[in-house]
């Protein structure tokens, strides 16, 4: 039985009441929303434990060489994992409650995870030298190579991943990434103080560090397989597909995206190539670089890509949602998925991008205390940063929902064109000594503006409804800009007065997030009806 033969029988199937289906439909979104979000917090909070400490051990250039390494990572993970564990969603999310379409499509999948897994390290492993030197310094030759296995482990991890998102089941993906995160964050450090307390360089110890990288992603594959072992064997012997079909509705599907996640990996390598090179060009030595380098991607980029993180908890919800819509031709669904998916976009990015803006300074002090020099230079940086923030984040929902309609290659195009941008504009602005290092920041706003102008020129061609703009955009503009300039307003009186320091920090965001919550009722970003939504309020007004 085919895909395309397992969407039409579920359209035939007699359904349940249209309310109680939508109902349904929603709580199932919303728990899966909750389940990714919360696991993003921790996962991001993990990731900012993890770089205060790490950055007093190793300082801005180990942390260069730590981060240059990573990004080569990111970039062949991109190109491995991206578009798989989307195509398997979708498949598998069309063909629900066919137990023999899913594990066949599984097993089809896991077999070239593994299989681009083991290309990708072997590539990692075998260039290390060459990618290092291509950097400007060879130091950075020691975290390439011990972050190359854990290629291989990540693939495994997607395709389990992609599995159980497909089935809608979004609590299998948020432990595992609790699992890396923990490993990267313990084993991590605990490797770097036994490399730097033996004496070993600083490049060495940026290795030792990565290490922990690669035992996360190690204990992260085995809970899953763990996992998926006691499920395959509560499940009869079911008559499973033939793989050509599935093997080229996959790479249909799975090839535009991964080509849309090889963009953005692009677009980070595109700053580390730019700042490394440009900077130097312009006379910095190669140290000097790797400094500015470390400092930008260890303090702004990580608080800059809090958002979209989060963000891919209403992201990967909506794939399977929508597309199981789509199949059945239920346009309601459809448009409340599309506009719940970029309201809650914008009501998680918005505070967050305007906050990074107008207290940059005064977060980069609280997170990493002691790092004057450090701060001084990444402060202004992440001020522009900040204004990227929700467009970055809207490039993540606008993928997905462009995805769930089958066009995996628009994103491509528009990352594409924006990442073009993006070099042109940086190779500029970096090489002009009095903008310099500021420039990555800036030709990231161009670039995420042009992606988001091309991916929803063609969303509200593909919605049957238009979007609701005032309720989806505007209102949540509206409610983080009034709540995050009151308090800034108040801060600097409070400072004149008082004095900076954590606790008036620590104040400001506590009365930020409270005036913020506020506000989205006075203006209605929330109403009654997203609240009876949530599983945890439903089920509390059917005990009453």
């Amino acid at each position: 039985m085919t895909e395309k033969t397992c969407a039409i029988e579920k359209y035939k199937k007699p359904g349940r009441k249209k309310k109680e289906k939508e109902n349904s439909k929603s709580n199932s979104y919303l728990s899966g929303v909750m389940a990714l979000s919360f696991s993003a917090v921790i996962v991001k909070i993990i990731g900012l434990v993890y770089k205060i400490p790490m950055l007093r051990l190793l300082g801005s250039e180990g942390m260069g060489y730590f981060n240059s390494a990573y990004e080569i990572y990111a970039l062949l993970c991109a190109i491995s994992t991206a578009g798989l564990p989307v195509a398997m969603t979708v498949m598998i999310s069309r063909c629900s409650g066919r137990d023999g379409a899913s594990e066949r499509i599984f097993r089809i999948s896991l077999k070239l995870f593994l299989l681009l897994g083991m290309i990708g390290s072997g590539i990692m492993l075998a260039l290390s030298y060459p990618f290092a030197s291509f950097l400007g310094n060879g130091k950075s030759f020691y975290s390439i190579l011990a972050i190359a296995p854990t290629l291989f482990f990540i693939c495994a991890v997607s395709a389990y991943r992609g599995y159980f998102q497909g089935k809608s089941r979004m609590i299998p993906t948020a432990i595992s990434q609790l699992i890396e995160a923990a490993g990267k964050l313990v084993l991590g450090i605990l490797f770097a103080i036994v490399a730097l307390n033996a004496g070993f360089s600083t490049e060495a110890v940026a290795a030792f560090a990565v290490l922990g990288l690669l035992l996360g992603s190690m204990i992260s594959a085995l809970y899953l397989l763990v996992l998926k072992r006691r499920e395959t064997n509560r499940i009869s012997e079911v008559k499973l597909e033939r793989e050509r079909g599935i093997v080229k509705e996959l790479l249909r599907i799975a090839i535009p995206v991964t080509l849309s996640a090889a963009v953005i990996s692009i677009t980070k390598m595109i700053d580390m190539t730019m700042l490394l090179r440009r900077l130097q060009g312009i006379g910095y030595t190669s140290e000097e670089a790797f400094s500015v380098y470390g400092s930008y991607t260890t303090l702004a980029l990580p608080l800059f890509a809090l958002a979209p993180a989060l963000i891919s908890s209403v992201a990967v919800p909506i794939v399977p949602r929508l597309s199981r819509a789509i199949s059945e031709r239920d346009l309601i669904t459809q448009s409340e998925t599309v506009n719940d998916g970029i309201r809650l976009t914008c009501i998680i990015s918005m505070p967050i991008g305007v906050g990074l803006s107008l207290f940059s300074k005064q977060i980069l002090e609280l997170l990493f205390k002691g790092q004057t020099e450090a701060i001084a230079l990444t402060a202004p940086l992440l001020t522009v940063l900040g204004i990227s923030v929700t467009l970055s984040s809207l490039i993540t929902t606008g993928n997905s929902i462009l995805q769930a309609y089958g066009h995996p290659s628009i994103p491509m195009i528009s990352m594409t064109v924006g990442t073009v941008i993006k070099a042109v504009l940086a190779f500029i602005l970096i090489g002009n000594p009095k903008i310099n290092a500021a420039g990555a920041p800036i030709s990231t706003f161009c670039c995420d503006f042009i992606i988001n102008v091309i991916n929803f020129s063609y969303i509200t061609k593909y919605l049957p409804r238009s979007i609701n703009l005032k309720k989806t955009l505007i209102r949540p503009f509206i409610a983080s800009t009034l709540a995050v300039s009151l308090v800034k307003i108040l801060y600097g009186v409070s400072e004149a007065k008082y004095g900076s320091g954590t606790l008036l920090t620590l104040i400001s965001i506590a009365t930020s997030a409270l005036i913020y919550a506020a506000l989205c009722v006075v203006l209605r970003v929330v109403d009654k009806n997203d609240l009876e939504k949530l599983p945890f309020v439903k089920r509390h007004a059917g005990e009453r």
